[in-house]
């Protein structure tokens, strides 16, 4: 009997081996649409007027823009600042976030890899024994019930044919994720060098605010003394005195908010590095330590969207979203599954492979839907709109983009003309303030007006550091604005990451 079947067997499988080359064949054009990466916008410059070239100059300082520069992947090093390059490296080896998105990361790269399994045949084997009671009477036999051992090896395998390219398209959006979680890894790691750097700077300004307002607070301090004097020697009404105690309370009241704040930055700082505030002292770095660089990268604006990590996780999603189209798209269409199966079967283990227990199918399967209640439909309709949406959001993170670069770059310009008229005022308050203490020397000036230059340096003084503050944090910003350099090589000072 086995025998005269054999020649049909090997014809069924030799008509399902073909069956599955046709179908391997005609599945090689997946559904749904293909994704192509958006082109970059066709501008070559960020702002409506030309891009700037340099700013002018401030402190002895002029910051050049070179079109097409290389942005540094450790930019931070360019400050030159030893200790910021210390609190930088313990970050990237403590941050909690950056761990966190380095896991993400890791964690759909396998998931892209569980994914590959699909393409390969499920294979699954079986062992089984047991002791049964066999009761013929159970099937209208009058024969006697029996005792006996049965013992069962087992194999099966199924391939499902990706006909119409679910499958891939399943794949291509898991490794659509692996690009979402990359660009979110290096977004992660920029703001994170970003916040350190823009807190380093803050924490800086507010300590020297601080010292110049208390100088300043002495100061008037002084003069409400005078006053005072002025006033019961009958010289000064007594409304110069509220004045000036009232000008004393406005400059003690920012002492207060400005240790606050400096607490913040400190507390901040810490967080940053991974630690908690009361486990970690920051070093102290002043604004003199700092380095503003001179000559500073402006991408072009093409390759601008295949460096900024918000851009990238953009298109990424649009990506994802794309091939979800041809998920839902495949789910609507046919499906084919080859599947076999092998058994031995016996009463002891000695005779599990005899010939009278053996056992074996072959065959395949297809399934076509052909009634879902609109599901499918439907889930395919919210598939291409969600990809619409996508591509939506994808272009409006492009023009955030190119605003964010173009505002940069005008404040980077309007802070040096900032800074520039700030030193101009420092400089006058200083000059009028040695030339009133030389008129009082002299005798051609009061103490009060003494004080009062005095006081207008000090308030100059506290602006300027206002300005330097703000000039090196759009610094920073524009580092940001182009990507923060994570696909570049580092410095001959860099370390590897």
């Amino acid at each position: 009997m086995s025998s005269r079947s054999d020649p049909w067997q090997r014809h069924i499988a030799t008509r399902l081996l073909v069956a599955a080359v046709l179908a391997c064949a005609l599945g090689s054009c997946a559904v749904g649409p293909n994704f192509h990466r958006p082109a970059p916008p066709a501008g070559t410059h960020y702002t409506s007027a030309r891009d700037p070239s340099t700013t002018v100059s401030a402190q002895g300082v002029a910051q050049h823009f070179t079109p097409g520069a290389q942005v540094a992947n450790d930019w931070w090093r360019l400050f030159n600042s030893k200790a910021l390059q210390a609190i930088v490296s313990e970050a990237l080896a403590s941050n909690p976030g950056l761990q966190a998105a380095q896991a993400s990361l890791r964690g759909s790269e396998y998931n892209l890899r569980a994914g590959y399994g699909i393409f390969y045949p499920q294979i699954r084997a079986d062992a089984q024994g047991a002791r049964e009671r066999f009761a013929p009477v159970e099937f209208g036999e009058s024969a006697r019930a029996q005792v006996f051992n049965l013992f069962t090896l087992s194999a099966s395998a199924s391939y499902a044919l990706d006909l119409f390219g679910g499958e891939r398209r399943q794949l291509e959006a898991l490794a659509a994720q692996v690009d979402v979680q990359r660009a979110t890894e290096h977004a992660t790691y920029i703001t994170l060098l970003a916040n350190i750097v823009n807190t380093v700077v803050a924490k800086a300004a507010y300590r020297a605010e601080i010292d110049a307002t208390q100088q300043l607070i002495d100061l008037q301090r002084e003069q409400v003394k005078l006053a005072q004097v002025q006033y019961r020697a009958g010289t000064q009404p007594y409304s110069n005195v509220l004045s000036l105690e009232s000008q004393l309370a406005s400059y003690e009241a920012t002492i207060p908010q400005l240790q606050q704040k400096l607490a913040q930055s400190a507390d901040l700082l810490a967080t940053l590095v991974g630690h908690v505030p009361a486990d970690w002292t920051p070093p102290q770095i002043e604004l003199e330590d700092l380095h503003l660089p001179r000559e500073l990268p402006v991408s072009v604006p093409s390759d601008l969207v295949r460096q900024r990590p918000d851009v990238l996780i953009a298109e990424a999603t649009a990506h994802t979203a794309s091939a979800d189209v041809g998920v839902a798209t495949a789910a609507m269409l046919p499906s084919i599954t080859l599947n076999g199966s092998y058994a031995a079967y016996g009463t002891t283990t000695s005779r599990l492979f005899a010939a009278g227990g053996r056992a074996w199918s072959i065959g395949g399967e297809a399934a076509e839907p052909l009634f879902q209640g609109g599901t499918l439909w439907f889930n395919r309709k919210a598939a291409v709109e969600n990809y619409h949406a996508a591509m939506g959001l994808y272009r409006q993170t492009v023009l955030g983009a190119f605003q964010q670069v173009a505002d940069v770059l005008g404040a980077l310009d309007h802070d040096a003309s900032a800074l520039a008229a700030e030193d101009h005022a420092l400089r006058t308050a200083r000059e009028a303030l040695h030339l009133v203490e030389t008129q009082y020397e002299a005798g051609l000036d009061t103490y009060l007006d003494v004080l009062n230059a005095d006081a207008q340096y000090h308030q100059a003084v506290i602006n300027d550091l206002q300005a330097v503050a703000m000039r090196y944090q759009d610094t920073v910003a524009l580092y940001v604005a182009l990507g923060g350099g994570w696909w570049s090589e580092r410095t001959q000072a860099g370390e590897s990451r």
